[in-house]
């Protein structure tokens, strides 16, 4: 299997060779040069597998069908590794919960740091440290968080040989639990870093280094975020499963409605539509910071700047410019990447925004895709987690309140329609407090986290800034 850029970039570059790089040298987004076709026979042949062999079995067969530059042997063991009943607290792994009127919750947030980062994050740690110690290589990591990917990311990596972290977040824009999960760690190989801006800032910045090609080789800087192919396709993996779960044989057809700031959790679901999962429609939920809702509406991309993005009450989808965007838009487009480098790096960068209003392929995003979208509000998220608590007697956090408002708006009932659950309501305590009038429960193991120390830099949306940091703790030099 080989993998292109987005842009245009492409020297047959395979799967471990893009897991280190992260970004393709001309600033683009990696997709593999096609997909995989998976027919009926095979989802059956699936469908067994998981439910005999259980969610690790699953994850091999569709992880190894886009990496066979790592021995057969050793990615099973890797998967078997990285998805137990130990980590995630459940032998199903992504558990599925029956709502009424035929929708289902996916479960994806029983895993170190309560949240569905942690399905792909444990498997990009284990994938990392195998392939650096294969090549007798280190990585420091250069992540952007709204929230989750960042306590992900740094949970999956602690301790990990050869990897050091430096996460980026935007200042007091993260719940309290959110902060305390990230800043807490006192490993030493993790860096927090506090960014005075907000989450686009410090996926900027992010892109920014990974775009000078001669600091990110010196440094060995790589990325956790959605931007890596490797973190997408793990994900892919929990559409399959929420399928087989849902459905009774592979004639089905389900819809899935994604809560979305970055279009990395949505896109993984395109990725397995594209390759043959029966899905009817692709919803994605955004909140207040419509950005995606408003493409998917109009045909018109228009990023927003810091001061523009809301601080919202599901703040990790505070997201005004969705990176994995780029990917869902070379596939529209039937992979012209000369249009789709006109678009994000000249377009976008020169104006703002970008529209295909007007371009034949537009249609194709709901017709073709099965794309559609809808937008929550604070008040919106407030009434959904008082009547899923009411009507089930269950607690869901605000994203994923995000994301059912948004999928009842759409619900064929003769079609399952899967919502894919964000985090754990602990992380939001706040707003749950507000919605039903009590604090939802902690697990034992973070109960006085907010309590402990905490261990993180301040600093100004500057890259020489950032730059400097990370060449003074990789090795006390300085690029400058």
């Amino acid at each position: 299997m080989f993998y292109i850029s987005t842009r245009g970039y492409s020297e047959g570059q395979r799967f471990c060779d893009i897991l280190l790089e992260g970004l393709a040298p001309d600033g683009g987004l990696y997709l593999p040069d096609t997909y995989p076709s998976v027919d009926e026979a095979k989802l059956e042949h699936w469908r067994d597998i998981f439910h005999r062999d259980g969610y690790a079995a699953l994850a091999f067969e569709i992880l190894s069908l886009y990496i066979d530059d790592i021995p057969s042997d050793d990615l099973r063991k890797l998967c078997l590794k990285t998805y137990t009943k130990e980590v995630f607290g459940s032998s199903l792994i992504t558990p599925l919960r029956s709502y009424p009127d035929n929708i289902f919750v996916l479960a994806l947030s029983n895993g170190p740091t309560l949240a569905f980062k942690d399905m792909a994050m444990q498997l990009l740690g284990n994938l990392f440290e195998y392939e650096l110690a294969r090549r007798h290589q280190k990585l420091n990591i250069l992540g952007a968080t709204s929230g989750d990917t960042g306590s992900a990311a740094e949970y999956a990596m602690r301790g990990k040989k050869g990897i050091q972290v430096f996460m980026t977040s935007p200042r007091g824009r993260m719940s309290k639990f959110q902060q305390a999960q990230m800043f807490s760690l006192s490993d030493p190989n993790i860096h927090n870093i506090a960014i005075e801006g907000v989450f686009d800032d410090c996926q900027d910045l992010v892109k920014q280094v990974s775009n000078d090609l001669s600091f990110k080789r010196k440094y060995q800087i790589g990325t956790v975020n959605s931007i890596n192919w490797a973190r997408l396709l793990a994900q892919v993996v929990y559409y399959f499963s929420g399928y087989f779960q849902a459905t009774q044989n592979s004639k089905q057809k389900v819809s899935f409605t994604v809560p979305s700031g970055n279009f990395g959790n949505v896109c993984a679901g395109h990725v397995a539509r594209m390759m043959g999962l029966p899905i009817q429609n692709l919803i994605v939920a955004t909140n207040e910071n419509d950005v995606l809702d408003e493409f998917f509406r109009t045909g018109t991309y228009k990023a927003r700047s810091g001061k523009n993005t809301f601080e919202t009450s599901s703040p990790s989808m505070d997201i005004s410019k969705a990176s994995n965007f780029e990917r869902f838009i070379f596939d529209l487009l039937r992979k012209d990447a000369k249009t789709v480098k006109h678009l994000f790096a000249e377009e976008l960068v020169r104006t703002g925004q970008f529209s295909l209003s007007e371009h034949p392929s537009f249609a194709f995003a709901k017709e073709h895709f099965g794309f559609l979208s809808g937008k929550s509000t604070h008040q919106d998220r407030l009434k959904t987690i008082r009547h899923v608590h009411k009507v089930m007697g269950e607690l869901i956090d605000p994203h994923t309140a995000d994301g059912l408002k948004v999928a009842l708006e759409f619900h064929d009932q003769n079609i399952p329609m899967l919502v894919l659950e964000t985090a754990l309501p602990i992380k939001f305590s706040q707003t749950i407090l507000e919605a039903i009038g009590i604090q939802p429960p902690c697990p034992p193991a973070f109960a006085e986290i907010e309590a402990l120390p905490q261990f993180v830099s301040l600093m100004p949306a500057d890259l020489p800034a950032l730059k400097n940091f990370i060449a003074v703790h990789v090795d006390g030099d300085s690029p400058s």
